[in-house]
């Protein structure tokens, strides 16, 4: 039990993974502490246990003093809303707490280590206190505040999503082609050209549903202006990986990369679409921002799990745990995201018997502990903004409603996302004289 609640690794975690490095299970255990606070926040938005929390005469208590909120509105969607924000406030403060703790250490020598691969059971008592001492924060202008640090947050991690997507694809374009050649067969190249297909169908369905969906003659010019403007700058990018210039600086550069940037960039811009607060040209609105029911027995008339979400969540899961367990190839994206590109292990110690982590870091942290912090915490911001649809409360017409501030992040960072892959391919070009490789 001491080992389990001071040692230098989880217990659990380590039955689970025989032989790991005390790098990767310490990220898998914060990673894990980041995914039950999701799943108290999606317990907190779920129907039925807003219907029960309802049915508690002190739940709203207050409400009409501190938001402006008549009785009969959707109290129960405000009590999820409010959940969430408060849950990730407390989710943001921990990791933030660590990411200020963990500023230059250097090696598992370093007192702090200890701190981040052991005590788990404490690390556990002091995010339970802070959660707890979350929900006791008054309304008053919280939300809103918090609110636009959601959205500076999310808008990096969304940048630090792409950087990831875009480091995938060029090293998954860069292995199926070495095997190709080694191995001499053709089933890889029909690999990549089945997904560069896949992806570029699955970009040109998107376009057609949403301007199908999201876009009326004679209205709705922003939409339209963003999905134009987006599918040109797909093309762009596409033509340019596959410039002769360009391959020739970089021969592993290709459509199947192109594809993947286009695919995510549609999923960028239909998100951006689905927070456009106009009615005629965003068909999920008005589902999820009625609440002028007066019915005080229908508790749950706001439809929080769309489309949308569901799918951002599934990405969020994805790109967390590829942050928590990835090494990248490419050394500019190790600089980048502050990892080493092979963890050093101490010579002549000998890897212990399985369900047990050795440290693999007495001679130099395989990863930045602060910046992996620092990620996690935009990490947290960016998962509120998911499971409440980018909406906050509105002063005027008492509702949850979608703003332009939340388009108008997301289209950026698709921009940003087609920006840094286009970088990718010019910079050799540009800077001769680094090493690209």
């Amino acid at each position: 039990m001491a080992s389990c609640l001071c040692g230098s690794a989880s217990c659990i975690l380590c039955a689970c993974c025989p032989s790991s490095r005390n790098s990767t299970v310490s990220r898998l255990a914060f990673t894990f502490l980041l995914f039950l606070g999701v799943l108290v926040c999606i317990i907190m938005l779920s129907p039925g246990v807003e219907s029960q929390l309802y049915k508690l005469p002190w739940v709203c208590e207050g409400v009409p003093s501190t938001l402006g909120v008549p009785g009969h509105v959707d109290c129960g969607s405000l009590l999820g809303h409010r959940a969430v924000y408060r849950m990730c406030f407390a989710l943001a403060a921990f990791f933030f707490l660590f990411t200020i703790l963990m500023i230059y250490v250097k090696t598992s020598k370093d007192p702090r280590a200890a701190i981040q691969n052991g005590f788990w059971f404490f690390k556990f008592l002091i995010l339970l206190g802070i959660t707890v001492g979350a929900f006791y924060i008054p309304d008053g202008s919280f939300t809103n505040v918090w609110f636009y640090f959601g959205v500076v947050g999310s808008f990096l991690f969304i940048l630090i999503q792409l950087v990831l997507l875009i480091d995938f694809a060029h090293s998954w374009n860069q292995s199926w082609l070495c095997k190709a050649e080694e191995r001499d067969s053709r089933c890889w190249y029909a690999g990549l050209f089945f997904f560069t297909f896949l992806f570029y169908g699955i970009a040109i369905t998107a376009i057609v549903l949403m301007y199908i969906y999201y876009t009326h003659s004679g209205a709705c010019y922003e939409g339209k202006v963003f999905i134009s403007l987006n599918l040109v700058f797909c093309v762009c990018v596409s033509i340019v990986a596959v410039l002769p210039k360009v391959q020739e600086a970089q021969p592993n550069s290709g459509l199947l990369q192109a594809s993947v940037i286009c695919a995510y960039t549609m999923f960028v811009t239909w998100l951006a679409l689905t927070n456009i607060p106009d009615q005629k040209c965003n068909p999920n609105l008005p589902a999820i921002t009625n609440t002028t029911s007066v019915d005080p027995s229908n508790v749950y008339t706001t439809q929080w799990w769309d489309a949308p979400s569901i799918v951002g969540l599934v990405v969020f899961v994805l790109c967390t745990i590829f942050i928590s367990i990835r090494s990248s190839d490419n050394k500019q994206v190790n600089s980048l995201m502050q990892t080493e590109e092979t963890p050093p292990i101490l010579e002549g110690q000998q890897q212990v018997t399985e369900g047990r982590a050795y440290d693999n870091e007495q001679d130099g942290v395989s990863y930045s502990y602060s910046f992996f912090h620092f990620c996690l915490f935009l990490a947290s911001l960016y998962i509120m903004m998911t499971l409440t649809n980018w909406y906050r409360p509105d002063d005027v017409t008492r509702k949850m409603v979608s703003t332009w501030t939340a388009v108008w992040v997301k289209i950026c960072a698709s921009w940003a996302g087609l920006f840094l892959y286009l970088w990718t391919l010019v910079a050799p070009l540009l800077l001769p004289n680094r090493d690209f490789s």
